[in-house]
């Protein structure tokens, strides 16, 4: 059997380009025992791709040039060599960028698409839902009260974060993004305010919205974006460095924060994070999200882009911003 396949043509240099990826028509092998054949429905890109582009050790190994790129995916069962799958079944797992896939089963789960539609297993209810839960819960170990500030807010993840802080009890959630519209669709997901950094200083716009400071800080930018939060946290603020998307096609060192010392006199607490390391959550937030999704407390919103081969300018779409909520790929 033949599957479709986007490959990594060329490393990227600053921006990637549709050069540097080429669509293949590949042989697949014959399953081995434990495998499962699956056509995909949907697929994700995500920032963290852009990082895996570069050859540089990283926490992930980083994608090789001609050789299909990878991510997350939901498709359908078609043959199987698994006791525990059946020809028919939907499942999530990490094929991505192409249209049929050979899946070790595991590396595969079971999802319920009676529940949910394909995406969703993408987006809230996935990988992406379960950043946005353990980095406001369990990296900076947010408490009922605090005042959040989440930066691409309008983006997969941080739309969820600012509408799991509220559902939690937030005195006050602030989040930028990058246009009125997006703005907009915050202020209607229940932020309390919401700025266009394109407008001005990010720093006197997070003062303006923050008059008395930031508790929790949720990173997806970078930069200026974390120079201006480490100016309004109060003391003991607690930061979850979840992403740098402003950085990921830099080709010179980019210099903010410049205010780092400021983190001392203030003992603020900066931690990264992987969400691969709190799959221990995966059962609590899945519990959680349900709900919240079920009673209206949380929406997800998506950019569907259609068809595989229009996978790259997806992606590249991503990193420019033209998505709001999570950017999925129908295949």
């Amino acid at each position: 059997m033949q599957a479709k396949e986007i490959h990594l043509a060329s490393r990227p240099s600053g921006e990637p380009v549709p050069d540097n990826f080429r669509a293949v028509v590949t042989e697949l092998p014959s399953l081995k025992d434990g495998q499962i054949l699956v056509r995909n429905i949907v697929m994700s890109v995500d920032p963290y791709m852009r990082g895996r582009m570069n050859d540089v050790k990283s926490y992930v190994p980083p994608f090789a040039l001609d050789a299909p790129l990878d991510g997350g995916a939901v498709g359908e069962v078609i043959e199987t060599r698994n006791d525990a799958f059946s020809v028919g079944d939907a499942v999530s797992h990490g094929q991505g960028w192409r249209d049929i896939a050979v899946v070790d089963g595991n590396g595969a789960r079971k999802v319920d698409l009676t529940r949910a539609k394909a995406s969703s297993y993408l987006g809230a209810l996935g990988m992406t839902g379960l950043t946005a839960y353990s980095g406001l819960t369990a990296v900076a170990q947010f408490k009922p009260g605090d005042t959040v500030f989440v930066s691409g807010a309008a983006g997969a993840v941080g739309s969820l974060v600012g509408q799991i802080a509220k559902a939690l009890g937030a005195e006050r959630v602030i989040g930028s993004a990058g246009s009125p519209a997006k703005v907009a669709r915050l202020l209607e997901l229940g932020f309390d305010a919401a700025f266009d950094y394109h407008d001005g200083s990010v720093k006197a716009q997070l003062a303006q919205a923050a008059p008395d400071g930031i508790d929790v800080y949720f990173d997806n930018v970078g930069g200026e974006h974390l120079e201006a939060a480490i100016a309004s946290a109060n003391k003991y603020a607690r930061f979850a460095l979840c992403g740098a998307i402003s950085q990921y096609n830099a080709t010179e060192p980019t210099p903010a924060p410049r205010n780092l010392a400021l983190a001392i006199g203030k003992e603020l607490t900066l931690k990264g994070f992987i969400v691969g390391s709190y799959s221990h959550l995966a059962g609590e937030f899945s519990e959680k999200m349900a709900q919240w999704l079920a009673d209206g407390a949380v929406e997800w919103d998506e950019t569907v882009v259609d068809g595989l081969e229009n996978a790259p300018r997806a992606f590249i779409g991503l990193l420019r911003g033209e998505n709001t909520g999570k950017m999925v790929v129908s295949i």
